[in-house]
């Protein structure tokens, strides 16, 4: 096997942390294979690239409000769970910041549950450590922290999102996990997405993170060692080929869905458990197509990329794949937006939504 020079700058006693591509890997997808070279060798970089990505989903700071304090005869509210999105992570000051303002607006403990030990860590493994693996480590630190046991609230941003409804599907009603009650999805990845348009504003793909996420984008994103790796890969959902058979047996988002090899009813009783779901759509957001995807829309199988399925006239809802259309009949779902981009939500916006749906 050929490394790269990244890599054999390392000391030959290091342990790499992520992937080392193959010959035959590297040829199949060399900007992928230079990103886990990079990840390995200069990992402090990568992350400040990662962060500075067009596609990152980085929150900003905000005003930490006064505690709420119970009144006599008040109780007291869930616990809250926070999952970061793209090129961000828990330990940066806007995550901290938003944390610790939910917890004061409802007077309950918040935590924003990491993926990784580290800024570094938890900003690369956003993207290098796939969705079902992130899910089950998300899934054990929530486990692991005493002040979830009896149940928690939940809202995430941009592909966080992916980490709390999978910990939904996956994880609701097992023994040892606790269970999420609400979920409020804030310009979630629900749908899948059929493009990142931010990597490409021109028709020219921008910066090497781009790079290596549109050199998947296609054929190369439905097959084991991609679906292995690339977090982004795995919610890639292309409008055009969700019937073809490497869609259905390699995509982790399909599989979610129930619309891929592997239907497991399960998905559908834990989906149910959970009583109460929030979709809040940014209605200009460009990290997200189709932004509707936030809420549950979809292309149009039969007119892939220029016709737009209401929520209910999607195939998941309408076969009721994985639970949707039974939690819309028990009128558990509740739809918001704000006018803006991708995560760019107003610190009232924020405060009126934890207040509507957490207290």
């Amino acid at each position: 096997m050929k490394l790269s020079a990244a890599l054999l700058l390392l000391p030959l006693a290091a342990a790499s942390d992520y992937h080392v591509c193959s010959d035959e890997e590297a040829k199949m997808v060399p900007k992928l294979c230079g990103i886990l070279d990079r990840a390995n060798a200069f990992p402090e970089k990568l992350a400040d690239e990662l962060m500075n990505s067009p596609i990152s989903a980085v929150a900003k700071e905000v005003t930490v409000p006064e505690r709420r304090v119970l009144k006599e005869g008040e109780s007291s509210a869930l616990p809250i769970v926070v999952a970061h999105g793209m090129g961000d992570s828990c330990f940066n000051s806007g995550m901290k910041s938003i944390t610790k303002a939910a917890g004061a607006k409802v007077g309950a403990y918040s935590v924003c549950i990491p993926t990784g030990d580290s800024r570094i860590k938890d900003t690369i493994n956003g993207f290098l450590l796939n969705m079902d693996a992130s899910v089950d480590v998300f899934a054990e630190k929530v486990a692991a922290d005493p002040e979830l046991a009896n149940g928690f609230n939940a809202f995430g941003l941009s592909q966080g999102n992916n980490l709390i409804r999978g910990y939904i599907q996956k994880y609701n009603g097992v023994e040892g996990y606790p269970t999420a009650n609400t979920f409020m999805s804030i310009c979630g990845i629900n749908a899948g997405v059929g493009a990142f348009p931010n990597c490409n504003p021109e028709g020219k793909v921008i910066g090497g993170i781009c790079e290596g996420v549109t050199e998947v984008l296609g054929d190369l994103a439905y097959n084991s060692f991609v679906q292995g790796i690339l977090f982004q890969a795995n919610y890639f959902r292309d409008p055009s080929k969700t019937e073809s058979d490497n869609y259905k047996k390699y995509s982790q988002l399909a599989q979610w869905e129930n619309e891929g090899d592997d239907v497991d009813h399960s998905r559908n009783e834990k989906f149910g458990m959970t009583s109460k779901y929030v979709w809040v759509l940014g209605t200009e957001d460009t990290v997200v197509w189709p932004r509707e995807g936030e809420q549950w829309r979809a292309m149009d199988p039969e007119d892939p990329f220029g016709t737009l399925q209401q929520w209910n006239e999607t195939k998941w809802y309408k076969e009721d794949t994985f639970g949707l259309a039974t939690a819309d009949e028990q009128g558990k779902h509740n739809f918001e937006s704000f006018d803006g981009q991708h995560i760019q939500f107003t610190e009232d916006e924020l405060m009126g939504w934890l207040e509507k749906y957490f207290m």
